[in-house]
This record gives structure tokens, sequence and C-alpha cells, in this order.
């Protein structure tokens, strides 16, 4: 069976391999804060140790930033037929993205790091769905 490749045109290639590309570098934001909040706990976040509650929740909320990112890889092979599981992960990550944002107005202003994360959930993470949604429309009209 051809490769994929040599279904599509070159330039239906390229937008696909750009946005397998995109996805691969951006989920290294949640997957390395995931590893490094489950491996510190809230130092991760320059809080001393605090009560075990916290670090427990701490680690436990990292899990799943890292189990998010690995989502994300797992998109990457075969990427215009995840439809699915791109639309999945970007619903978690936005509404995590809306909570980060409820916590910016209660809270006020987090540090940098966190200003961008909440760009990518609520901004980057949206366009890579609309970008997802047009590679998946080019691989269907040329299969």
């Amino acid at each position: 069976m051809p490769s994929l490749a040599y279904q599509i045109s070159p330039t239906d290639f390229r937008q696909r391999r750009m946005l397998q590309v995109a996805i691969a570098v951006l989920a290294l934001l949640p997957v390395f804060a995931g590893v490094c909040g489950v491996v510190t706990g809230a130092g991760f976040l320059g809080v001393a140790a605090g009560p075990a509650d916290l670090d427990s929740h701490v680690r436990f909320l990292s899990g799943l930033f890292l189990a998010l990112g690995i989502g994300w890889y797992s998109c990457i092979p075969a990427i215009e037929t995840k439809t699915e599981r791109i639309r999945l992960l970007a619903i978690l990550t936005f509404c995590g993205g809306l909570a980060r944002l409820l916590s910016l107005l209660i809270a006020g202003t987090p540090s940098a790091g966190h200003l961008l994360g909440l760009g990518m959930e609520l901004l980057v993470v949206p366009c890579l769905v609309v970008w997802h949604g047009r590679v998946a429309a080019l691989s269907r009209r040329r299969v």
C-alpha cells in the first residue's frame, strides 16, 4: 500500500507535516510542565513545601498535564484521521484555559509562564483545531 505522502499533493503534504511539527513542538510544554510538577510538586511553582494536600493536588494535576501532552503526541501519526481525539484534547485544554482565566480574574496576573499557557490554551489550541480540520478535509478529498 503506498504511503500517504504519495496519495496527496505536495502542498497538502506540507500542510499535514507542518501541523504535525507544530503539535510536536507545542506539546513539549505540557509534557515538560507535567514531568516537573510530578517530580517536584509545588516546588515547581517556586512555592516552599506546603501541606501534604497541596503537594498531592499539584502532583495529581501535573500527572494530568503530562497525560494531556502525551495525548497530543499520540495524534501525530496519521494526524488527518485523529479528528475525535484532537477535538477531545482541545476541549480539555480549552477548559483548563478557562479555569486559568478565572484565576487571573480572581487572584491577579500570574507569572509569564502561566500567561503563555493561557494564550496557548485559549488561542493557539482553537487555531490548531481549525488547521486540523483543513488538513483532514484535504486528506478526505484526495483519498
